[in-house]
């Protein structure tokens, strides 16, 4: 099956565009079952369908979906190599990679490359949705603990090297900007970040941005991996 649009996308309740969704998967039966469980929702809708990476960048362009559900091992062109070409476009949607295994080198080569998240395909169909909500809000989805679970149960031979390089990078940072991405790093919300370093909200948000920018980077996740590489995150 190729790129497929999904009619029926309506806005919710409250009047407001809901949020678009593009699933990309080669097993048929996923993308039904998630389209149903997503399709139950006011607020979000499934504006199209792809059944490979390859099929991503067209459909993307067609559809202009806010999130994309993205599996990780499709035939011709994997997840992975789908979602570092997606988020170098400007203004790309969010990726949720989708996956069945809690440790996966992919899906850490994933969120590394701009990814929000992670789903297993056994999710339940309120996390699904819950998920679709944040990411499409700017917010990630990984906690402190899964991060340090991935990396631990993920052989890699470049810890050492990947270390120097992300001292380096965060060494572009002034002294509260680099304060800010490893609270980050732990977990943080805006608010928490706030309290603990007695800067506003909107100052906190201000910083984030700026660490973004100086690192080239495209979201909080891929702060926080930086700050577990540095070794920076550890209690």
């Amino acid at each position: 099956m190729g790129v497929a649009a999904v009619a029926g996308v309506s806005a919710d309740a409250a009047g407001e565009a809901p949020i678009k969704v593009l699933i990309v998967d080669d097993d048929a039966l996923v993308r039904a079952g998630l389209a149903m469980i997503l399709g139950g929702a006011t607020d979000i809708a499934v504006v199209g369908e792809a059944s490979d990476g390859a099929e991503v960048a067209s459909a993307v362009r067609s559809y202009a979906p806010d999130v994309v559900l993205m599996d990780i091992r499709m035939p011709r062109l994997d997840g992975l190599a789908a979602t570092e070409a997606l988020r170098r476009r400007p203004e790309a949607p969010e990726v949720i990679v989708l996956t069945t295994f809690h440790a996966d080198e992919y899906v850490l080569r994933a969120l590394r490359a701009g990814a929000s998240g992670f789903l297993l395909k056994d999710t339940p169909p309120a996390e699904i949705l819950r998920a679709v909500r944040r990411v499409a809000i700017g917010e990630p989805m990984l906690s402190p603990a899964v991060t340090r679970r991935l990396i631990d149960h993920v052989s890699d031979t470049g810890a050492d090297g990947r270390r120097r390089h992300a001292l380096e990078l965060l060494g572009r940072l002034s002294e509260r900007e680099r304060e800010v991405a490893v609270a980050v790093g732990r977990g943080k919300s805006n608010a928490e970040i706030s309290g603990e370093l007695f800067m506003s909200v909107a100052t906190v948000k201000a910083h984030v941005s700026r660490v973004l920018t100086k690192l080239e980077l495209n979201n909080r996740v891929q702060v926080a991996l930086l700050a577990h590489d540095a070794g920076l995150t550890l209690p």
